[in-house]
């Protein structure tokens, strides 16, 4: 299987939009005629109604677009039967050829990282057999444990092609908290600098493992949408990196904000939209299915076109 860095640019440049569509069901924006027809009087039909939603919605953007981002939160929330629907899902999206970006935050050490890496990405191993589980082509994941913590998920990503996406700079507006505390190396003489710089230099390390034909490794960094300044200050630190850019739309990124995390190649970064796409107008609707290919049209307008400098 291809690199998952040029997976991930070859299909972008075919669709010729770096969106990325994320995946967050939520029971009380859901089209009132899904409502309806499941019920919320149980975990299960609630379940049920977030899997047609988001097959319904994988079935819209599938020509438009070439990554989807589940969040398991809100799949994880309905129980058992919310799993065997975020596994339904990833399953449609794999069908209609999309890319699929878990959204699982996912970190532990030794034996429960493998336990969470192989599930979300090359499938788990007993009696000498490997059984798939999500098949994501990638997962999202926290490194405030360190390299050990991380190594099993890139051990998992790259037996399958597969990638990660490391947190680096969130979208969130606490984030800056602990991102932005001012530290030095132990008995280095540099000055100080910003912890998701620290974390940024580890992700470049990574990431320059296991390079692509097209530049970029298979270790990604979040970096959000709604700090701008350090997007452009982190795509000058790490050339080789593919970002992924949430924040965008609902959190209030913009197009402008967004367009200084791309390489003058106009690669090298998936801007995430979820709430903008899924649920751009009333759900009493019954042609919401309509406004959500409308809503997906709208944002590939408004951000760079693959190929052009943004």
């Amino acid at each position: 299987m291809l690199h998952f860095a040029d997976r991930v640019s070859e299909a972008v440049q075919r669709k010729g939009t770096p969106l990325c569509v994320g995946l967050d069901p939520r029971w009380e924006s859901l089209p009132e005629e899904v409502r309806r027809r499941h019920g919320g009087s149980s975990l299960e039909s609630v379940a049920d109604a977030y899997e047609e939603f988001c097959n319904r919605v994988i079935d819209i953007v599938a020509g438009l677009v070439a990554v989807v981002k589940p969040q398991s939160a809100f799949f994880e929330a309905c129980g058992p039967a919310g799993l065997t629907a975020l596994q339904h899902v990833l399953r449609r999206a794999r069908e209609r050829g999309l890319i699929t970006l878990l959204d699982g935050k996912r970190n532990d050490i030794a034996s429960t990282a493998t336990a969470y890496a192989d599930a979300a990405l090359a499938g788990v191993t007993f009696e000498e057999r490997r059984f798939p589980v999500w098949e994501a082509d990638a997962l999202t994941v926290n490194p405030y444990l360190g390299r050990d913590a991380v190594e099993p998920f890139l051990q998992s990503a790259r037996r399958c092609a597969g990638g990660v996406f490391v947190l680096v700079r969130t979208s969130n507006p606490g984030a800056g908290q602990f991102q932005d505390l001012v530290t030095t190396r132990p008995g280095s003489a540099e000055p100080g600098r910003p912890l998701f710089l620290h974390v940024a230099e580890a992700v470049r390390a990574w990431a320059r493992e296991n390079l692509g034909v097209c530049g970029l490794g298979d270790v990604g960094a979040v970096v959000g949408a709604t700090y701008p300044e350090e997007l452009a200050l982190l795509r000058k630190e790490l050339p080789e990196v593919l970002f992924l850019i949430p924040g965008f739309g609902a959190q209030g990124g913009k197009a402008d904000d967004v367009t200084a995390g791309f390489r003058p190649d106009g690669l090298g970064a998936l801007v995430n939209s979820s709430r903008a796409i899924l649920f751009p107008g009333d759900p009493a609707d019954p042609a919401w299915e309509h406004r959500v290919e409308k809503a997906t049209r709208d944002v590939i307008a408004a951000l760079p076109r693959v190929g052009q400098h943004p």
